[in-house]
């Protein structure tokens, strides 16, 4: 090669992680054209195929994975420190790209995000709704927000909720009509809302535990659906037990739309947390985003 092929490599990163040339070229403000020009002379650089495609859909080969994984943090890094040389002395300027699941938004996206951009009004957030897991580094993020047992064990974790609990509700109709279970097995025989996993296409069986115990029971019922508000909202109007995390139910519980059942076999978790590489921390935008959410989170205990 004999120039560096920076510009190229780029165009490439946005299709890589958008699996789409016309969403790449809709981010990068040029034309669908160019962007496939712009990825055929990289490949064409490197003797390569990067991407494979068809008529429906965009998928890396091996070389392009290799290259995403060895380049995308490399690059995100160059163009952070670009923006922060254009800003005035003490300030930072860049982007903050965030995988985060949608359960979580209310608790620790809705409180973080204004707070921060009022602090750092030239650094851009973006916030990727999404329940599969994420390999972060491979799709060019920053960070994401997960469980604590759903996070590599290599990743730095920063804790932004206390520990919650799962629990199993339904509506005082729906118990009236069907009664009250009283052992995870007797869910086997009630009208349980259930849940499609994004990522797997599984139903997910419900955990619960009691002691040493656990559980992981099969429900089934008439209806299946992969949001969990929803579940929430058809539990309320008696079509079945949902199984959801307490903070997302506590207004229902509260006022009694929703009522707890086998409480005593809640399992508990230890909360959301924003994870991140190591390497990541160098990047200024990402180290003021943790900050403000390591502050907020200890305000909020």
């Amino acid at each position: 090669m004999n120039t560096a092929p920076f510009p190229q490599l780029q165009v490439f990163l946005a299709v890589a992680r958008l699996s789409s040339f016309s969403g790449a070229a809709r981010e990068l403000g040029v034309s669908t054209a160019a962007v496939s020009q712009a990825v055929k002379q990289l490949e064409e650089q490197l003797r390569v195929v990067l991407l494979t495609r068809t008529t429906r859909s965009v998928s890396l080969t091996d070389a392009g994975r290799r290259l995403v994984e060895g380049a995308g943090p490399a690059v995100g890094q160059a163009l952070a420190a670009l923006s922060e040389v254009s800003a005035r002395p003490g300030e930072t300027v860049g982007r903050v790209r965030l995988s985060v699941p949608r359960a979580a938004v209310p608790y620790v996206i809705t409180p973080v995000v204004p707070t921060f951009r009022e602090r750092h009004p030239r650094i851009d957030v973006e916030v990727v709704i999404e329940e599969r897991f994420v390999d972060i580094v491979a799709e060019g993020y920053d960070a994401g927000v997960r469980l604590s047992e759903a996070i590599e064990r290599d990743m730095v974790q920063v804790r932004l909720t206390d520990a919650f609990r799962f629990v199993v509700v339904g509506s005082p109709d729906y118990l009236a009509r069907h009664g009250t279970p009283q052992r995870p097995e007797d869910l086997l025989h009630h009208e349980c809302i259930t849940f499609r996993m994004r990522s797997t296409g599984a139903l997910y069986a419900w955990e619960l535990e009691r002691g040493r115990r656990n559980w992981r029971v099969p429900v089934r019922g008439g209806v299946v659906t992969n949001e969990n508000q929803l579940t929430v909202s058809l539990a309320e109007q008696g079509l079945g037990l949902a199984y959801a995390f307490e903070p997302i139910v506590a207004e229902q519980l509260r006022t009694g739309r929703l009522q707890r059942v086998l409480e005593s076999y809640a399992p508990t978790v230890p909360g959301f947390f924003l994870y991140f590489p190591s390497r990541a921390q160098r990047t200024p935008a990402l180290r003021l985003f943790v900050d403000v959410a390591r502050e907020l989170a200890a305000k909020a205990v």
